[in-house]
């Protein structure tokens, strides 16, 4: 079973009575500000009861909120940025304390972009992907071509991989990406390297490390291969997962469910040697999501706040931090 967190891409079944996603046409149009509840306040790194903790200092600066309009007080999660940093995308959804059926149907959770505009970003824009009615995230793109995880009508499984083509400033051409991405293998969430050869991806599945592991397959043509674990310098008995390949192809970042300093997840990275990847360092601690990279090495990665790290504690925001490369 794959593991998405609940803010990002719920894991349901697909509504009764839901369209083709052939059909284009869109919903009404409603902002994030409208959907964000009245009683959901904005937290900050001073309200932060585990803010994310710098563990190597050598190349990056401390990470901060990216500036910008793209952080709100609802859920900001699973970025993805253009190896030229001048395209952000994200998933948003106005409240983290909705169910997935509730989620489906409040016309405004999904994927967003923004563009950079000098030292800042834009008001972020909806991304249509087809109709209303589907759960869309877990998204990057490459050239013309947008990745995508949904879960709408039509799949082959609980959450199907697809893609979109971007054509004259509109996403569109939404096609499910296969049988062997999206039910044979199930894959979790993944990152294609940028010559195209490669998938890795999360996975629990038999033969790993134990728990959810980092995979890769290769692609011969339009066929994608069989899966090889990444061994034990990059996984364990526990979580490593969310696997991020910088695009020269030098750094292969991932999650793993604990740090040095806890409580959550922490950010790893493990440089590409002579022989292979190298054995992973920690970056950044405590409650660390989902990484991207540009091209000039800015790390950019999902923050994810809690009131409380017990049985009892939730989650209660989720944004987008950045820290640059030095």
């Amino acid at each position: 079973m794959r593991r998405y967190r609940a803010c990002v891409l719920p894991v349901i079944l697909c509504a009764a009575g839901l369209l083709p996603v052939t059909c284009q046409e869109k919903p009404i149009i409603k902002t994030r500000a409208e959907t964000i509840p009245t009683d959901v306040v904005k937290q900050t790194p001073q309200s932060d009861f585990y803010p994310p903790v710098l563990i190597d200092s050598a190349d990056f600066e401390p990470p901060v909120p990216m500036p910008g309009p793209v952080n709100t007080a609802g859920g900001e999660d699973s970025p993805f940025i253009t190896p030229d940093g001048q395209n952000f995308y994200f998933f948003f959804t106005p409240d983290v304390r909705k169910s997935a059926q509730e989620q489906l149907n409040d016309g405004v959770t999904g994927i967003w972009w923004s563009k950079r505009s000098g030292q800042t970003w834009t008001e972020p824009e909806r991304v249509w992907l087809g109709r209303n009615e589907a759960l869309d995230g877990a998204e990057f793109v490459q050239g013309d071509t947008m990745w995508f995880a949904s879960v709408r009508v039509g799949n082959l499984s609980e959450i199907d991989i697809y893609q979109a083509v971007l054509k004259n400033g509109q996403w569109g051409s939404v096609r499910n990406a296969g049988k062997r991405l999206s039910q044979t293998l199930d894959i979790g969430e993944f990152h294609i390297t940028a010559n195209g050869e490669t998938l890795y991806f999360h996975w629990d599945h038999a033969g790993g490390q134990g728990g959810v592991d980092n995979w890769k397959v290769a692609r011969s043509g339009d066929t994608w291969g069989e899966p090889v674990n990444l061994g034990p310098a990059l996984n364990t008995a526990q979580m490593d997962g969310w696997p991020f390949v910088s695009e020269d192809g030098s750094e292969l970042w991932f999650l793993r469910d604990y740090g040095s300093i806890g409580p959550g997840p922490a950010l790893f990275r493990s440089v590409r040697t002579d022989s292979g990847w190298g054995a992973p360092q920690e970056v950044i601690a405590r409650f660390s999501g989902e990484p991207t990279l540009d091209n000039d090495g800015n790390l950019y990665f999902t923050h994810h706040f809690y009131d409380d790290f017990s049985a009892t504690g939730k989650m209660i925001e989720a944004d987008i931090y950045v820290a640059y490369r030095k």
